[in-house]
Parts: structure tokens; sequence; C-alpha cells
């Protein structure tokens, strides 16, 4: 058996190097191609230095250079850094300490950002550069180290399954953000679940537009595409106008992964050229949730229904809507092969019955080991069973499918009553002139918290906030009315597309 996807990778290189892997921008890698740079960039780390075990970030965009920073990383027997392109000296200067990062793998962009915080990064010795850098940190080109690498002949023996393959640092919404751990066997059994439940084969070729990185992009995408052998047309970032005419013009794709955000995005532009996918064998959504509406928006309009699956940095992937049979709107199916999930009473910690909300838990040879250097925070995490607290609320329906109804900060408790954000946005976005909506709890004198609403109208659409009341009052009980209602032109998201509720909190409290 196989330790890691590393080693199922260079498995299928050996067997079959002539055959189509990966494509970027007109550059195309077979899978000899590129199992050739990547060993050749794990020598190079080793050339110059680099020990089993030390941390090697990359604050990269999507490239060809990415996918070979990441194998290579892993067969120089290092552990990789993702670090979010949007990041700036705040963050960065905490996850680059906190994982005491020797190298950091980036552009002219990233180390124009890296240099103002030499002195409080005493760790990075150097930069790797894939365009050229300013001065200010000793830097050293990419396609240089690659040059180092082929010269060499150092051994590069396969990391072992317990393995420190990862950090995966959290969104960080709230405090500090911390490392997750992951180890090459939770990686390898996760993509093996994922596989086997959407029927992923060597015949099929994805077009990967998701930042690779996040987990969706990285540890889905890619990672789906390494281990069964498929081939991947990846991009450097989504463009809604180039996505469509992919997906209408190249007949060999097959799938399509995407965040609630990107498919809104190819839903507008196929109305506005009036242009449609050719058809596909899975789409699948995640990293937000999906309205039920756009949805049956994306079927009407696509002819196909979304795949809506359940992951997170910690955990991997979770649970799936099933391949063959109904995938319900509005819910996130069952656990992959091999994996538990549960939901329990956010005080007692005892299982509910299908229809009761509480946190969502999950077990399994995908969860990771815990967080780095954070005992405190790992112990809270789980129970003495091995049960992982996703800090998300949920609730089992009648058929045993999931519904994630919000996350556990962010339970509104309105006179005594739990109110549940996302199902209060599901009836305002149903309204017509609601294009999105969010919802959360401010102080109340009175209630303790309040809800408030923030709409994104549709352009031209009234803004009667009265009429917003009135529609949830009709559809829900009295008390998950808003309270407030605040228009505004868009809402602050992450990378993946997930609405920065805490940003709006800011605004709002400010306001």
């Amino acid at each position: 058996m196989p330790a890691s996807l590393l080693e199922v990778f260079l498995d299928h290189a050996r067997h079959e190097p002539s055959r189509p892997l990966l494509s970027f921008e007109g550059t195309e890698y077979s899978r000899g191609q590129l199992a050739e740079r990547v060993t050749a960039f794990a020598r190079g780390l080793k050339a110059r230095g680099l020990a089993p075990g030390e941390r090697v970030a990359l604050f990269l965009e999507n490239s060809d250079a990415f996918v070979i920073t990441w194998l290579g990383v892993q067969a120089a027997g290092c552990v990789a850094v993702l670090v979010n392109t949007a990041y700036r000296q705040v963050e960065l200067a905490h996850i680059l300490s906190d994982a005491e990062v020797k190298v950091c793998v980036t552009g002219s962009s990233g180390a124009s950002e890296l240099v103002p915080l030499r002195d409080q990064l005493p760790s990075l010795q150097w930069l790797i550069t894939v365009e050229p850098a300013p001065s200010g940190l000793p830097a050293v080109a990419f396609d240089d180290v690659l040059a180092q690498g082929a010269a060499s002949t150092a051994s590069l023996p396969l990391p072992r399954a317990e393995d420190l393959a990862v950090l995966g640092y959290t969104s960080g919404t709230t405090g500090r953000s911390k490392g997750a751990m992951l180890q090459h066997r939770q990686l390898l059994s996760n993509v093996r679940a994922v596989t086997e439940a959407w029927r992923w084969t060597d015949a099929d070729r994805l077009l990967l537009t998701l930042p690779l990185f996040h987990t969706h992009g990285l540890m889905v995408g890619l990672h789906g595409t390494l281990f069964t052998g498929a081939s991947v047309d990846l991009r450097r970032r989504f463009v809604a106008s180039e996505a469509l005419t992919a997906l209408h013009d190249d007949a060999s794709l097959t799938l399509f992964f995407g965040v609630p955000t990107l498919y809104g995005r190819l839903l507008e532009e196929s109305r506005r050229t009036g242009v449609t996918p050719r058809p596909l064998r899975l789409w699948v959504s995640g990293s937000a949730p999906l309205s039920p509406q756009l949805c049956l928006d994306i079927e009407a309009r696509f002819g196909a229904r979304i795949l809506e699956r359940y992951g997170m940095t910690e955990t991997l992937m979770n649970t799936t809507q099933p391949y063959d049979g109904e995938r319900r709107p509005g819910t996130v199916g069952m656990p992959f092969p091999g994996q538990e999930a549960r939901v329990v009473d956010v005080r007692s910690r005892q299982p509910l019955p299908r229809g009761e909300t509480g946190e969502i838990e999950v077990r399994g040879p995908h969860v990771f080991t815990g967080y780095w250097r954070r005992p405190d925070a790992t112990q809270e995490a789980f129970d003495a069973d091995g049960w992982f607290r996703t800090g998300d609320l949920g609730e089992w329906d009648p058929d045993g499918f999931l519904r994630i109804t919000g996350r556990a900060r962010e339970l509104i408790i309105s006179g005594g009553f739990n109110i549940y954000p996302r199902e209060v946005e599901e009836v305002l976005t149903q309204h017509p002139s609601v294009a999105e909506a969010a919802v959360l709890g401010l102080p109340d004198p009175d209630f303790g918290e309040q809800v408030v609403a923030v709409i994104v109208p549709h352009p031209g659409a009234p803004t009667d906030a009265q009429a917003l009341v009135d529609w949830c009052r009709e559809r829900l009980a009295a008390f998950k009315k808003p309270r407030r209602v605040v228009f505004t032109d868009a809402l602050p998201r992450n990378a993946l597309g997930k609405v920065q509720k805490h940003i709006l909190k800011e605004r709002l409290a400010a306001s």
C-alpha cells in the first residue's frame, strides 16, 4: 500500500510517463515531465540545505510552479505551509513566524510584502521567486533551484504515512489563525474516499479555477487528479467568460468544481451571452453554502444538478451528496466512505435525533492530528473518543441528509430563542428583489441580540425594508424576522466566497 499521494503520483509517472497530466497557460506536462521537475525541485531544496521536517511556505498564485513546489516540498521530506495570496503583512508575519518557515516560494508581489517583515521573521532565510524579486531578502530564482536539482543525484526517500505533510492555517475570522497539522496518511485517506464516492477515474479531465492555496482546489481538485491519474486544465484564477468558453468548447472536460459565488457568476455570464456549457459528468460545489435557489437555477440553465459536499481545513472532505440518487438542495449529504459524522447538543455533547439542530462532529482517518504547537486548542477540539468538534451547526433531515445551518459562533439568541442565520437567509433570498442576504446578530438591550439582515438587491429592485420584514414574518416564527434591514452593494467575502460576517458586524457596530 502506498504511504502518500506523492508515491501514487510517482507510480503513475513510471507506468505511463507520456500520458498528459497538466496544462497551464499553453504549457503541457505529461506525467513523466512533471515528475522530473518535482524530483529536480526536491533535490534543489536539499542541495541548498533544507532538512526533512523544515517548513516551506507556498505564497503563490495558481501555476505549474505551484504544483511542482507542492509535490517537490513533500519529495524533499519538508512540510508545506499554505498561504492565502490575499494575505498581507499582519497575516504573513503571524503565519510565517508561527510555523518558523525557513523558505518561502512566491512571486514578485509576494516578495514585496515580505521584505518589510524581515526583522520579524528570523527563521526565514531566503525566498524562491518565480518572477524577478525586489532586493531586501536573499532570493534565488525558481528555475535556478530546478537546474541545481537536475544536476544532483541526491536520494529522495519517500514520505512515511505518519510524516507531517502540510500546515493548513485556518481562516482566522475570530482570533489568530491556527496551523492544522495534516499527515500524508490523512491526505491519502481522504482523496481515496472522495474519488471512490465521485467515481473519479483516469478518463476524467477537470477544469480547475479554484485557488490551490485552499483545501478545495488543492486537496480535492489537484489531489483527485493525481490520485486517479486523470488530467487537469489549471487556470491562474476564475474568470467567468473564460471558464464558460472552456466549458462550452472543450469536449474533453468532464468535471468542474466551484464555490457558490463562481456558480452565480457563471450563471450570469451564461444568461448574458446565451452560451451554455456542454454536459459534464460532475459539477461540485463547496466551501460555502449553496442556496437551494441557485442550485435550481443552475439545473434549469445547465441541465445538471450540482453535487454539494462539506469539508474544512482540519478534516478535508466530510460529507457528500450521493453520486447516484437524489442530490437534495440545501443539504450536504452523508459521510464519505470510511468516515463518520454526528450532530450533538452544544451543551451536553450528546448525539441528537434527526430534525434537531446541534454541533456537527466528525471522526475518521481523514481528521487532522492537531493544531501546530497548540496542545490547548487541540485538546479543546477533540473529545475522549476522537470526535472533532467542527464548530458548524447542522441537523439530519428525516432521510439522513445533513443540513448545515450555520456556525456555532454565529448562532443568534434573541429573547431566549435560538435563531439560525441560514434559515432566515434562505427565506430572504427567495424574495424577488433580493440577490444576496447575510443575517447576523447584534447586541440588543431588551432581547440580548437582535436579528439584522444585510441585503444586496438585484439591480433596479426596490429597497423596501418593511416588505422584507413582512416576507419573513409570513414564512417564519415572528421572533426570527429581522429587526433591522441594511442594504449594500456587495457583501465582504474571502478568497473562497465565504461571507465575512465579522467584517459586517464591525461595520454595523460603527454605523
